[in-house]
């Protein structure tokens, strides 16, 4: 907008004329100190991007999303000193999973899970860094060792049943 006379009066243009004008130099500055401020004022907030990755996948448009539940932090003692655990629950129309998140050492967790009716369920965990694979055992039970905090979500499969949809849990910060 090379002319930025206000409007009315006088033969200036209208807003609208304006508004028609291609972007120019001061229009430029100008949005440069917009986004300046909403940076400033309401940045990104810290793992959206990363949340926003886990819930737009191709898996998630022809699976049966689980809920969370249930989350619950939890002190134990495996060692001298006290470890916070974190139980959570998810559930679906078909499944029920409930995962513990125990620390183990500084950058590490382990993840012991259960899963309604899962005996041989494919368990896959995706984090940022990797794509984690197990099965069920015949009670339903898992486990993931040594796995890095981070975001992680849960895929859960019926290898016996093809046609079934996957269940895909919420993304959670381990």
């Amino acid at each position: 907008m090379a002319n930025h006379d206000q409007p009315g009066g006088g033969g200036r243009r209208s807003l609208t004329a304006l508004a028609a004008e291609p972007i120019d130099d001061v229009d430029l500055a100008i949005l440069d100190e917009l986004a300046s401020a909403y940076t400033a004022l309401d940045p990104v907030p810290d793992g959206l991007v990363e949340r926003l990755q886990f819930a737009i996948t191709l898996d998630a448009l022809n699976a049966e999303i689980a809920q969370l539940t249930r989350m619950d932090g939890l002190v134990g003692a495996r060692t001298d000193a006290a470890a916070e655990v974190q139980t959570v629950t998810f559930t679906s129309q078909t499944t029920s999973t409930m995962i513990t998140v125990t620390p183990d050492g500084a950058d590490h967790v382990r993840i012991d899970g259960w899963v309604t009716d899962g005996a041989g369920m494919a368990i896959e965990l995706r984090t940022v860094a990797a794509r984690l694979q197990t099965a069920a055992d015949d009670d339903g039970r898992f486990v993931f060792e040594r796995v890095r905090h981070g975001m992680a979500q849960f895929v859960l499969r019926h290898p016996d049943d093809p046609s079934r949809p996957p269940v895909v849990t919420p993304a959670l910060e381990i």
